[in-house]
């Protein structure tokens, strides 16, 4: 708006920065492979836990906010895990905001836990409840082949629209293809899991968990 205001020579183009793949029409964004494959050395490792423990349960939180892309793919690729829990599905989205505007979360995994010890507790089984939160391990490694490759080109096409004369775009992969979207038309909303998606439902073949509805 500024850059209109004051008439300036300027080009807008965004490379769209998020590892949670939660930004509309897009079919991933960078980081997010990377995160995935981390996630799931996280899940392994809650998996090696609880199965060397008497009586013992894997917990993981992975992050995402709103969207539960990195946990339903985490899980998915694993096959280690019995119930994925996402925003979308089951875990309320409302209450208090930031200054950003971004619904303030407590801390669910540390709440899964006290809930699932208090749970067992009250059945008379001892569970040895192992939390593992890798928030920082996944959000911080050093990028895999596809992420590098991915940041590359979406890097070259931004200067490429740039120089080609575009503004107010986004460079991305859309429908498998390199492409250019509005930037109005993608910060709009998050992009969410659909309950009924196909994908979705891949996870909760391979986790079997019941319908929690």
């Amino acid at each position: 708006m500024q850059c209109r205001k004051r008439k300036l020579k300027v080009s807008v183009v965004a490379v769209p920065k998020t590892i949670d793949n939660d930004i509309l029409l897009m079919d991933k964004t960078f980081g997010f492979d990377t995160a995935v494959e981390e996630a799931q050395r996280a899940i392994n490792s809650a998996y090696i836990e609880a199965r060397s423990a008497y009586h013992g349960i894997g917990l993981v939180k992975l992050m995402g906010r709103s969207s539960g892309f990195i946990a339903m793919h985490a899980s998915l690729s694993s096959g280690q895990v019995d119930v994925c829990l996402i925003p979308e599905d089951l875990l309320q989205t409302s209450g208090a905001t930031d200054a950003s505007g971004n619904v303030i979360f407590s801390d669910i995994g540390v709440h899964m836990q006290q809930k699932i010890k208090m749970h067992f507790k009250d059945i008379g089984v001892p569970a040895d409840v192992k939390y593992i939160d890798p928030t920082y391990m996944v959000r911080a490694c050093r990028a895999n082949a596809s992420d590098a490759i991915l940041c590359t080109v979406l890097g070259q096409n931004a200067v490429h629209g740039a120089f080609a004369g575009f503004s107010g775009i986004t460079s991305c992969v859309c429908n498998t293809h390199y492409v250019y979207l509005p930037i109005t038309e993608v910060i709009t909303a998050p992009k969410r899991i659909n309950p009924n998606s196909r994908m979705w439902h891949r996870c909760l073949t391979s986790t079997g968990q019941p319908d929690f509805d």
